[in-house]
């Protein structure tokens, strides 16, 4: 509240801030501001958050009668006997980097759909595709269809080979003015996260992008891509081995040169 510190939510419970008001005594510290107790100096806590009660049937059914009544297309929710539901999400695609597909494979038909036929399975050649930036995709899923459920259905559907644990599933939100975006465990279920936020997109929507962990999970590239990784590299170091020659030659041009112009000087 104090120094308007900013940090991710799941990494709320990693911080210890020092925060302090102004008028304050240097040793008292601002319960308000503080994102941690202050007795966890040294160690990190896990703060575990309850877990709201499961919706009842009859409060699905509230909900899902709601959500129809703002839908303006024909993409309403379904609910079926057992208690589960049924819908549609739109999924946008902001994949920066580009995606292995099979070389030379057609596109999957209606009849290949019905068929469940993989095409994808039917030749071992790959090559490299960049898909369409901001494309959108749209999922017909169930209220039991996990976000890692979601993503294998999608690159199913663009014949994507890539291993799933490459690309992770946000949600992203507006909110004064701002755009935020959070990383959806693979457990979460999209379709009850847009029943609680409604048929407004503006409100929420789903985005694919990269995996973006911090630490690089090497087994889930193939030995093809491994190698083109450290072709890569070591053409990146030979440049940058080049940029580093030619700097200090230009350096040593103008020292001999003002060493040459000052010897020609008389006195």
């Amino acid at each position: 509240a104090d120094c308007r510190y900013t940090c991710h939510q799941e990494c709320r419970s990693l911080i210890q801030l020092d925060c302090r008001r102004p008028g304050q005594g240097q040793s008292q510290l601002s319960p308000e501001s503080s994102l941690v107790p202050p007795c966890s100096q040294n160690v990190a806590q896990t703060v575990e958050e309850e877990k709201p009660e499961p919706p009842t049937v009859q409060e699905i059914k509230q909900r899902i009668e709601k959500y129809n009544a703002k839908v303006t297309n024909c993409l309403l929710m379904k609910l079926n006997d057992d208690g589960t539901y049924t819908g549609f999400i739109k999924v946008h695609l902001k994949l920066r980097r580009p995606v292995s597909v099979p070389a030379g494979i057609r596109p999957p038909s209606i009849y290949d759909a019905l068929r469940e036929v993989n095409l994808a399975e039917m030749t071992d050649k790959r090559t490299s595709f960049y898909l369409p930036l901001d494309a959108i995709k749209q999922l017909h899923i169930s209220s039991t269809t996990t976000v890692s459920e979601v993503i294998q259905g999608l690159l199913k559907k663009f014949m994507v080979v890539d291993n799933p644990q490459k690309f992770a599933l946000f949600k992203e939100m507006r909110k004064d003015g701002q755009v935020l975006f959070q990383k959806l465990p693979p457990t979460e279920f999209p379709l009850y996260l847009r029943l609680l936020a409604g048929p407004d997109t503006e409100v929420l929507s789903f985005v694919l992008k990269e995996n973006e962990t911090g630490e690089v999970e090497w087994d889930a590239f193939s030995i093809p891509e491994l190698q083109n990784f450290l072709m890569i590299l070591d053409k990146e170091e030979k440049d940058k081995i080049q940029q580093v020659h030619r700097k200090y030659e230009r350096f040593k041009q103008r020292l001999q040169q003002t060493l040459k112009e000052a010897r020609s000087k008389p006195g």
